[in-house]
Formats: C-alpha cells, sequence, structure tokens
C-alpha cells in the first residue's frame, strides 16, 4: 500500500449497516471512532494503556483534530487504517496521523491529524509528558524529515520555524543566526 510515512501501525475496517448513513455512504463520524480505536490499540502496542496513563495521572489529549475525507466507502468496503506519531516537542505535545486506504483499489480515502496535548488526569490541565510517554513515543516516531538529537527527535514543524527566524534575521541584516 501507498502510505504516506514508513512503518505504519495498522488495523483492518470494514463499515457495517449501522455505519452507513443517508447519503448511503460511511458516516464521517464512524471515520472519527476508527482513528481514535487505532490510536488507543497503537498506544497499547508501544506499551502504554489506559492503566498506565491512570497510574500516572497523565494522558495525550486530543486539543485539535483534522480530518480530510477524499473518497467515499460503501457496506462491506475492505479499508486500512494506518496511525504514526509523527512529530513531539518531548515536553507538552505531540502529532498523530492517520490514512485510511480502501484495500480494492488502493485508494486513499480519508487522512487525518490529531494535535496532542499531555494532561493531568485529576486536574484537566496541561502537564509535562513524563519520561515514560517519552521514552515510549519517541521512540516511535516516524516521518520523511526527522532526525534525533541526543534523546529527542525534531521533526519538519522544528525545521520550519527554524528557518523562519533565519530567514527573519538574514532581512534585518542579521549575519550571525542561532536557532
Amino acid at each position: 500500500m501507498a502510505w504516506d510515512y514508513p512503518n505504519p501501525f495498522t488495523l483492518p475496517a470494514v463499515p457495517q449497516v449501522d455505519d452507513i448513513d443517508g447519503l448511503n455512504h460511511t458516516n464521517n463520524a464512524v471515520y472519527v471512532q476508527w482513528c481514535e480505536k487505532i490510536g488507543w490499540a497503537h498506544s497499547e502496542a508501544l506499551g502504554l494503556s489506559l492503566a498506565d496513563y491512570q497510574r500516572l495521572d497523565r494522558a495525550m489529549a486530543i486539543r485539535r483534530g483534522e480530518y480530510d475525507y477524499i473518497l467515499p466507502t460503501a457496506h462491506n468496503d475492505k479499508l486500512t487504517l494506518a496511525t504514526w506519531l509523527t512529530s513531539c516537542d518531548g515536553k507538552l505535545t505531540m502529532e498523530r496521523r492517520f490514512q485510511l486506504i480502501r484495500d480494492s483499489d488502493q485508494a486513499t480515502v480519508l487522512r487525518g491529524r490529531w494535535e496532542l496535548v499531555c494532561i493531568e488526569l485529576s486536574s484537566g490541565r496541561a502537564r509535562r509528558i513524563p519520561s515514560q510517554f517519552s521514552q515510549v513515543y519517541l521512540a516511535a516516531m516516524v516521518g520523511p524529515a526527522f532526525t534525533r538529537i541526543g534523546s529527542f527527535q525534531v521533526g519538519d514543524r522544528d525545521r520550519q520555524q527554524s528557518d523562519v527566524k533565519k530567514a527573519e534575521a538574514q532581512k534585518d541584516g542579521c549575519t550571525k543566526f542561532n536557532p
């Protein structure tokens, strides 16, 4: 399959009768539920379960979700849903991506992205990512442009921000740039 990123974590999906809406295709809310299901399954496969979240009083909560519904799917279509962790600042935030492919024609029917923030479960407030999360999740990061710096990985967003700062410094006549 033509995945957007290497080494996907995948689950099969097949729309059932109850998943089909009045427009005779899979309801968009079903895709969102599938993304939640695979997100938890991936986390558990990496070694962090809901019980671990509760024990540590921390969770990666969805701050923003974006879904691009590219093509419709129908009852009994055989689909494969993939997910990846694609960026993490090592402090507070992380990004998860999704791609849903229809097996019969290899067409991508959905792409999604979550911006996640670490929260303290007991208060709901944003808190620093615990070391247990960092050890597991940073090791699982994928993407076409990740660089490991010490124990952290830096992704495209960090590079883009650095490029913007560099361009601004050059525009202002600065000859030295310190990211």
